[in-house]
């Protein structure tokens, strides 16, 4: 585990509105994401189970760090698990935060009861994300007075108008009553060679692993397969149809059936 300090991290805590036994779930969000993103799954999971969403360092309402290392930002969902008397968990990542939530699992397996994993392998990316750096830059620079004149700069260099509404969660008003970014941009790209980098940890997690991949993306390709069981040997892949990365909001109730059903089988 690294020594790096750890952030105080923003965080949802959902009280379950059933049983109080059942064991808790942490979820953690992807790159440019926040908890926020996730209230609609949040409320459904909440019916059986405490849910913790956390904002990532530099995303969010967390705050801004230069170190985007996997085993310190892991490190800091471990702190506050400690925070809130969670020894155990169900941990949910999807994409970077899929990479935080495979740390966490090798870094510190007695903590996880299971690991799920959306979109993502244990293996290191190409850049990708050139046009998402340069919307968000272009936003802070144009300083818009509202949600359309956002739109219209994000959209000098992203064509998707999905993309450009997720981009836009992390514009926010400032007391220039103009909407400025919330999320670090600048830490976030320079620590870009690490978020695209391999997950932490150097033993296998063999604990239950669910991995969920859309159909139509390609950041869990078959030929990763190999790389993904040796450090997650006991993976069982579940192939979304009509889901491409952005699985959980391309296809919400498969997502949360296939969620729901692996961790009611380990709860403890």
């Amino acid at each position: 585990m690294t020594d790096a300090a750890t952030v105080d991290l923003h965080f949802l805590d959902m009280a379950s509105e059933a049983d109080k036994d059942t064991t808790p779930l942490v979820v953690i969000h992807g790159l440019m994401g926040s908890a926020d993103n996730w209230r609609s799954h949040l409320k459904v999971w909440q019916r059986s189970r405490r849910v913790i969403a956390v904002d990532l360092r530099n995303h969010g309402r967390s705050p801004h760090s230069e170190d985007m290392r996997y085993a310190t930002m892991s490190k800091d969902v471990l702190a506050l698990m400690d925070k809130l008397s969670i020894t155990q968990a169900h941990v949910l990542g999807h994409s970077m935060g899929g990479k935080v939530a495979i740390s966490l699992a090798r870094l510190a397996p007695e903590r996880v009861v299971s690991l799920l994993v959306g979109d993502i392998a244990p293996v290191a990316y190409q850049h990708g994300h050139d046009d998402v750096f340069a919307a968000l830059k272009r936003a802070r620079e144009g300083q818009p007075k509202n949600r359309r004149e956002a739109d219209d700069l994000l959209a000098e260099h992203v064509d998707s108008r999905a993309t450009r509404l997720f981009l836009a969660t992390n514009l926010v008003r400032n007391d220039d009553n103009v909407l400025g970014l919330r999320v670090g941009l600048d830490e976030i790209q320079r620590g870009y060679s690490d978020i695209i980098g391999l997950p932490a940890g150097n033993a296998p997690f063999d604990g239950p692993t669910l991995v969920l991949r859309g159909a139509e993306s390609h950041y869990v390709t078959d030929d990763m397969l190999p790389a993904l069981r040796d450090i997650l040997p006991k993976a069982r892949i579940v192939t979304l149809k009509q889901a491409g990365h952005w699985l959980h909001a391309e296809q919400p109730d498969a997502f949360q059936q296939a969620v729901d059903a692996f961790i009611q089988h380990y709860d403890r």
